[in-house]
């Protein structure tokens, strides 16, 4: 059965379990209840995740192609417990030499590491999605320069995976202006979300691509994202659901900013 993509968000840092294992009720209940409910939803259990997230860019697309990636704890200030968190989920070589051969088919130069760990836009979102972490999982970076079209692109060339039991998810924040936060900011930062949940639903296929790749057009564009690495994920998960139907699946406020999560097919 092929599977959907998604557009998830994966929090602040630890932030789903700077508590007891989870975060303030009020503030990441809901986004940790969405995370948690993802794999439930789907008609059938991927055979192996391939992961995109804001916080990993390299001169070309690369996979992780370890087979016991370590963690990258990229996040600063917080409570010490929080450097000790685990996630072990095996690594998927297989699927990361598979992605990159369907790049370098669609044109794209691409590279392999084995060394790097998971950076928290993984293992932090996926702890509370998988926290077995028992299905194979790959990553694959975003391109430095961070052009929208290309990763639109890169995502239709790894469409297929998605016939062979292959979960895509692009791991990001669709509002993420660490500058900014508070009640104040949460009418500009509607105002963005429902431009960009009009474009990625947009019926069309091809005007769908255009818009969201015109996502700096939308209102509030560079408040909500002064550099758009968190946002490029979106376009991978958008790309490889091709002309599959989409749909606006989560939607909360969390610091002030207006966050949204996005399903393909």
């Amino acid at each position: 059965m092929r599977q959907p993509t998604f557009y998830i968000p994966h929090g602040g840092g630890p932030c789903f379990f700077m508590d007891d294992g989870r975060g303030p009720p009020d503030m990441w209940a809901h986004m940790d209840g969405f995370l948690a409910g993802l794999l439930p939803s789907l008609e059938e259990r991927p055979k192996a995740l391939l992961i995109v997230s804001g916080h990993w860019e390299e001169p070309r697309f690369t996979v992780h192609a370890g087979t016991k990636p370590g963690l990258l704890y990229d996040y600063y200030g917080f409570p010490e417990h929080t450097y000790r968190l685990r996630w072990d989920a095996p690594g998927a070589p297989d699927l990361a030499d598979r992605a990159a051969g369907l790049l370098a088919a669609a044109g794209f130069d691409t590279g392999r590491e084995e060394e790097r760990g998971w950076d928290h836009g993984v293992f932090i979102p996926m702890k509370v999605v998988l926290p077995d972490a028992d299905i194979p999982t790959a990553q694959l970076s975003l391109r430095s320069g961070l052009d929208p079209a290309e990763h639109i692109a890169a995502g239709r060339a790894l469409a297929a995976l998605r016939d062979e039991g292959v979960l895509i998810l692009g791991s990001g924040m669709s509002f993420h202006n660490l500058r900014v936060r508070g009640p104040q900011v949460t009418p500009f930062a509607d105002a963005f979300d429902a431009g960009l949940s009009a474009a990625v639903t947009e019926p069309d296929p091809a005007r769908r691509a255009e818009r969201i790749a015109d996502w700096a057009a939308l209102p509030n564009a560079r408040l909500a994202h002064p550099r758009e690495d968190h946002l490029l994920p979106l376009m991978v998960a958008a790309g490889a659901g091709g002309d599959d139907p989409a749909a606006q699946v989560f939607r909360d406020h969390v610091l002030g900013w207006t966050i949204s999560g996005y399903r393909f097919g």
